[in-house]
């Protein structure tokens, strides 16, 4: 148990967030693709936040045996990511159900009544991202248990609003269900800003992707520990016709490859070379491949180094339980200045 003059009105604010998770503190790791595999998400759930692990392509064979891996490495509870637009989703709820999955965190749109029902079939808890406040009691309707907000600071695909206005609009309009506030969150001053806004606890990525733990290329995590809160850029949408969901990334060789990729899959679709799903998925599968090339081979010029404008308050590689202890120092800290000075 950690002591500070301001645990205990930590404990306070998050008391929901953790009862959700399970977790002896209200810290989510973002679920990234390549990165928050077994050892990520066991350093963090033993560290005594909630580790979550990212399914992303994965079929349903290979998330189960993540999950048993993951197991092998933690007894305390963790979550999964599942990207809703995942072709196989159906057979991947029923696997995490058969398995005991005790937490499913929605992904990448909104989850239905009938894919939440099935999720909580045996017990299980779900989370889901609200892009705004009407959705969120939208999802709150269908049964989720705890809603995700993540704004336009955070890294890889993101949304148009930042997360302070997210956090405005959502926290005072849902208290239903605990709420998780996410996107350029990198020092406990901020956790405790959102906390006492009303957020049940918060979700953090780019800060987690270079710890210990984090298999992640070394070339990656030194990438992530020299960059700046303005290196973290968003991709460009080269044609307004044809939407593609904005990219945060480290500018690199890849930020420059990627528009290429993106008029030459146009072009292709507009002379009847490829329907328009075949076109969209043509420039999703640009950035599986360059994340992998990045995260597992360390190419930090042709790989897409996805990060968060946070990536600026990443100065080191350091061990999970010490980003953790170091956040919630930093949170109680912050609250408790805040109680002594008003």
């Amino acid at each position: 148990m950690r002591h500070h003059p301001g645990y205990a009105r930590l404990e306070t604010l998050t008391r929901r967030g953790r009862a959700l998770l399970g977790s002896e503190v209200a810290i989510m790791g973002g679920a990234m693709t390549w990165v928050s595999e077994r050892h990520l998400v066991a350093a963090i759930s033993n560290a005594g936040g909630f580790g979550v692990i990212a399914c992303g392509s994965m079929g349903p064979d290979l998330l189960a045996a993540e999950i048993e891996a993951t197991r092998g490495l933690t007894d305390r509870p963790f979550g999964v990511n599942l990207i809703l637009m995942h072709p196989e989703l159906d057979r991947l709820i029923a696997r995490c159900t058969e398995l005991g999955v005790g937490h499913f965190v929605f992904a990448g749109g909104m989850p239905t009544r009938e894919q939440i029902a099935r999720a909580k079939a045996e017990g299980a808890k779900v989370l889901a991202f609200a892009p705004s406040a009407a959705i969120g009691k939208r999802l709150v309707k269908a049964g989720v248990d705890g809603l995700i907000i993540e704004g336009a600071e955070a890294g890889g695909h993101i949304g148009p609003v930042a997360t302070s206005v997210l956090a405005q609009e959502v926290l005072p309009a849902i208290a239903e269900v605990p709420v998780f506030v996410a996107g350029g969150i990198g020092h406990g001053e901020a956790i405790a800003a959102y906390l006492s806004m009303g957020a049940a606890g918060c979700q953090l990525g780019t800060r987690f992707a270079c710890a210990s733990e984090s298999i992640a290329h070394p070339r990656f995590k030194e990438a992530f520990v020299r960059g700046s809160a303005r290196d973290a850029q968003t991709s460009v949408q080269v044609d307004p016709e044809f939407k593609v969901i904005p990219v945060r990334a480290l500018a690199n060789r890849a930020t420059e490859r990627f528009r290429e990729v993106q008029v030459d899959t146009i072009r292709r679709y507009r002379a009847g070379e490829l329907g328009y799903e075949e076109a969209a998925l043509a420039i999703e599968h640009f950035w599986a491949g360059a994340l992998r090339r990045a995260v597992v081979d360390g190419d930090v010029e042709e790989g897409s180094l996805m990060a968060g404008q946070s990536v600026g308050m990443v100065k080191a590689v350091e061990p999970t339980a010490a980003i953790v202890d170091t956040l919630v120092t930093q949170a109680a800290a912050a609250l408790e200045r805040a109680e002594r000075l008003g």
